[in-house]
């Protein structure tokens, strides 16, 4: 686990915080601006300095307060105050939040007395183990539960405590757990026994934690003596007046230890971390159903509609040429026959998006890695798109650099066919797509710049969500599925792509692809 000392959290507070200022002037985006100051937020925890966190916040507040007006001047685009008042907001509650949790880490800071103490006055039977299985510490409940004296139990094999009968089956036990570590609780259904000094047996619970060290495992293994339970299981009535003495003991017990509550919060702390992780966990979960069940919305609206449409088209267009018998009507009959082949065209292609994007939600895609001619891949793609661009359309082709790349073809040649396609279906006829190679040994850089429609500003952020569609694009057909495609498969490259574009005056695509290793 990563630990931070107060004089590294100011640093790497100070450095993200300067950073952030610096990405969010040159990259105008809110998510740079709120992102790097709640982690700047979140770092001050580890400071000592209690105002720390007040002056980050602070900080932070002020500056996505005027940060509207530096990304107005920056892009001209004018930054709802709504959206501002939200994240300045969030920085708020992020700063109320670690501060809390500051406070919390103030009072839990306990010295190595206290741990002794815990050790030491422990109910439970405490024995810590390394690699080879030999018991390097035991607290005095362990000492007294097996009937040692202090210290014997020290550099001894932990199947010293185990019956003989059951020294084999322990002993690969052992080796299982210390490859495949996992914490195990108390009660996990087994009946355990162990042996005293005398040799006599008695059950025990046992529940195994560990920890790593220097690269080395250490298991903790907690002991309970669970004789007289088992014993007032069998014969209730008889342990009856045992049951009653032990639990006065037991309250006698819990008067001692109120003075050494405090101690005990070094365990809730962890339990506490656990909670908060499986809450975490839970909210990301109800986060991903309340996508999947707008995704599945979404989904039935867009398909309801991009089906029924070029179905309509196929059944009357079919129901006319039927009725075309005679030769003169040829002509008539190829056009219904033109506007059934492109309705099927259209939805092969709206099967084809949800049979990809199918794949890679289950992570089917696989990398498949080629050297090849760059130059010559853009031809040949290019030149399979022609088929599809409207009458006077160009393709033109700019290239320089290196020929050789080394990638997957497949998934490039989809991404590119997939920016063309847009290229030429949001662009007029006699318009011009202009393609610009540039390959280095360092990246692969492609543009496809059109002149059509554009994209509204307001939906640039969401151009990569599942079904989404601009706002200006509702008369021609699509699924919002080729952009969010297109976008796992780069990332699959590990590589990147930016959007520019304004309305009226089209967009270019810019792709950048590293080389594959």
């Amino acid at each position: 686990m990563i630990r931070f000392n107060s004089r590294q959290a100011t640093i790497y507070a100070f450095v993200i915080f300067a950073v952030t200022i610096v990405l969010g002037y040159y990259f105008p985006g809110k998510t740079i601006i709120s992102s790097g100051m709640l982690v700047a937020i979140f770092l001050t925890i580890f400071i000592r300095h209690r105002l720390s966190t007040i002056i980050a916040g602070i900080l932070s507040i002020a500056i996505a307060a005027i940060y509207p007006l530096i990304h107005q001047y920056q892009t001209g685009v004018i930054t709802g105050a709504t959206e501002s008042l939200f994240i300045i907001l969030l920085i708020f509650a992020s700063t109320l939040l670690s501060w809390y949790i500051k406070s919390l880490l103030v009072h839990l800071q306990f010295d190595r007395t206290h741990m002794t103490s815990l050790f030491e006055n422990a109910t439970e039977g405490i024995l810590l183990t390394e690699t080879s299985g030999n018991i390097i510490l035991a607290n005095p409940s362990a000492e007294y539960i097996f009937g040692y004296d202090k210290d014997e139990l020290i550099g001894k094999s932990v199947e010293l405590l185990i019956p003989a009968k059951f020294h084999t089956h322990h002993g690969q036990l052992r080796k299982g757990f210390y490859k495949v570590p996992a914490n195990r609780a108390m009660g996990s259904g087994r009946d355990l026994f162990a042996i005293r000094k005398d040799g006599s047996e008695f059950p025990v619970e046992v529940s195994l934690s560990h920890y790593t060290r220097n690269n080395e495992l250490f298991v903790i293994a907690f002991v309970v003596d669970i004789t007289e339970r088992k014993e007032t299981e069998r014969n209730i009535r008889q342990k009856q007046t045992e049951l009653e003495k032990i639990t006065a003991e037991m309250q006698l017990l819990n008067t001692q230890l109120e003075a050494k509550v405090e101690e005990r919060t070094v365990i809730l702390k962890e339990a506490l971390e656990k909670l908060e992780e499986s809450q975490k966990d839970l909210n990301e979960l109800l986060a991903k159903e309340r996508q999947l069940n707008e995704l599945k919305s979404r989904f039935v609206s867009m398909a309801s509609h991009e089906f029924r449409t070029p179905l309509t088209t196929i059944l009357s267009s079919a129901t006319l040429a039927s009725k075309y018998t005679d030769t003169s009507d040829q002509d008539k009959r190829k056009k219904h026959i033109d506007k059934i082949k492109d309705a099927v065209r259209h939805m092969n292609e709206l099967l084809e998006d949800f049979l990809s994007l199918g794949k890679l939600e289950e992570n089917k895609v696989t990398i498949s890695i080629t050297s090849f001619n760059v130059n010559e891949f853009i031809e040949e793609v290019t030149e399979e798109m022609k088929a599809q661009a409207k009458p006077g359309q160009k393709i033109r082709i700019r290239s320089e650099g290196d020929a050789m790349f080394a990638t997957d073809k497949r998934l490039l040649k989809n991404t590119m066919i997939n920016l063309l396609s847009n290229a030429i279906k949001f662009s007029e006829e006699d318009a011009c797509i202009d393609v610009i190679v540039s390959n280095t040994a360092k990246k692969l850089s492609i543009s496809v710049t059109d002149t059509g429609i554009g994209i509204p500003g307001e939906d640039l952020p969401h151009l990569f969500d599942n079904f989404y569609r601009a706002k200006n694009a509702g008369n021609i057909q699509g699924t919002g599925l080729g952009l969010p495609i297109l976008k796992r498969y780069l990332n699959l490259l590990n590589g990147t792509i930016e959007v520019h574009s304004e309305l009226e005056k089209g967009s270019t695509f810019t792709i950048v692809l590293p080389p594959a290793e």
